[in-house]
């Protein structure tokens, strides 16, 4: 059912979905060092499978196909592979904190397709946030520090996946897959991507890097703990409290990455980066702050 605002239920799993989304980017840059980054992100996916499958099987809605969501599924599908190709290739080439700070700009992107797709409109404060959340993009996209911990070519990657994840939310936001339900969604996604990024893999390179044990734990963590746990409640919560209210807590994550990526594998928290963090999270609040018909 359909909720006009947050309750303490959704404020608890929306906190939650972050903290585990800034992980996941640090997940995903120690899984890079022992497998090829999309190699990786297909392994994900085809392991996600078996765990999204489980998890409706265990709920007695097991997996149906139906034959009217075949064109949507197909695509979605193949915009979440995009999205994490994307994704898994930035943060092999630029720092966990600017790779999740570029990425979390996505309510920008998702605001411009709510407002010609969705009747989402982009009213005088959400224009302005998207100015100011626009210009923290650019500011960390066009500086970068002379440590070699980022590129250009990341930078722009994980922009790719910005626009990749507000696609996917765009078309989970249309009639045929929100009728799909957010698990019949992910069930989806993962489908589509494995094979997509498995056989885009071997245009990036060798498959098999310094694998290790550690390696492989961080593949199964991501396969069921973030795929088929942290995405489920993303979704979920996508469907169920406004979709504006629900991106406006994503400004956390690419905070928590920041400080994750210089305690763990100290990166340049400099000024610039700063700034772009600060310009970003005002641009989502602002975008998202309710209005007074909706006080």
């Amino acid at each position: 059912m359909r909720k006009t605002r947050l309750d303490g239920i959704g404020v608890a799993m929306l906190l939650g979905v972050q903290g585990l989304l800034a992980v996941n980017q640090v997940i995903i840059k120690l899984v890079n060092a022992g497998l090829q980054p999309v190699f990786f992100a297909g392994l994900r996916s085809l392991l996600a499978v078996g765990f999204v499958w489980a998890w409706l099987a265990w709920r007695g809605r097991p997996p149906r196909l139906r034959r009217e969501a075949w064109g949507t599924g197909l695509l979605i599908g193949a915009v979440f592979a995009a999205e994490f190709l994307f994704l898994f290739l930035a943060l092999d080439l630029t720092s966990v904190g600017r790779s999740s700070l570029i990425m979390y700009s996505m309510p920008v992107w998702f605001a411009l397709l709510a407002h010609f797709g969705l009747g989402e409109r982009i009213t005088g404060p959400k224009a302005a946030g998207l100015g100011l959340a626009f210009a923290g993009c650019a500011v960390a996209i066009l500086s970068r520090p002379d440590t070699g911990e980022a590129s250009l070519a990341g930078d722009l990657c994980a922009l790719g996946a910005a626009w990749g994840w507000a696609l996917t939310a765009f078309i989970a936001r249309r009639p045929v897959m929100r009728a799909e339900g957010a698990e019949m969604q992910l069930f989806w996604m993962v489908l589509v991507s494995a094979p997509i990024l498995l056989l885009a893999s071997f245009a990036f390179g060798p498959l098999i890097r310094d694998l290790q044990p550690l390696h492989l734990v961080g593949l199964v963590f991501q396969s069921s703990i973030v795929v088929a746990g942290g995405f489920i409640a993303w979704l979920w919560l996508l469907s169920v409290y406004p979709s504006a209210t629900v991106a406006s807590f994503s400004f956390l994550t690419p905070i928590l990455a920041l400080l994750l990526g210089t305690a763990l594998f100290g990166e340049t928290l400099g000024l610039p980066i700063l700034l772009a963090a600060v310009l970003v999270a005002a641009g989502i609040l602002l975008m998202n702050r309710p209005g007074p018909a909706q006080r």
